[in-house]
């Protein structure tokens, strides 16, 4: 392509020609390495009953909506106090910092109380919390499973053997 030819496409202000130029011809989005069971068990925990779908909560037993509210619950409760702890962590860094000298940042720095019965409202994004560090902390807990990063599959769903 001569050089006529080359500012002819530059300036025709076509998306199509300044793609075609411009080095990458697509764009890569962020992946997820989790499989779909991880994920569904990480969903599960965080958001309980409410990230299954209505016939799949229709076809289920009571028991089973009982155990996974129960996770849901405590998933929660150990959420609400990780984010009190990094909401602390992060005051307290603050105060330190604008009042080093402040009674008022003395009582603060020796106060690093949660309280269960209050709710934390920030989200992940605010407090800067990942996806890695919330199923580390479900999996330190007990939520989720201790070899849920060696799951691919649900084992429930694998053909099995039967036994005579």
């Amino acid at each position: 392509m001569n050089m006529k030819e080359q500012q002819k496409f530059e300036y025709s202000g076509k998306l199509e020609n300044y793609q075609l130029y411009a080095g990458k011809k697509y764009v890569q989005y962020e992946q997820d390495t989790y499989s779909q069971y991880q994920n569904y068990l990480y969903k599960r925990a965080l958001y309980g009953l409410n990230a299954l779908t209505k016939e799949e909560v229709a076809t289920m037993c009571s028991k089973k909506k009982q155990r996974i509210n129960k996770v849901y619950q405590k998933a929660q409760v150990i959420i609400n106090i990780h984010k009190q702890k990094l909401t602390t962590v992060y005051s307290n860094r603050l105060f330190s910092e604008l009042f080093p000298n402040s009674p008022v940042t003395e009582f603060f720095l020796n106060n690093n109380d949660t309280d269960p019965n209050f709710k934390n409202t920030m989200t992940f994004k605010d407090l800067n919390i990942s996806k890695d560090q919330v199923i580390t902390l479900f999996i330190n807990e007990g939520i989720l499973p201790k070899n849920f990063m060696n799951l691919k599959a649900d084992p429930n769903q694998l053909p099995r053997l039967r036994s005579k």
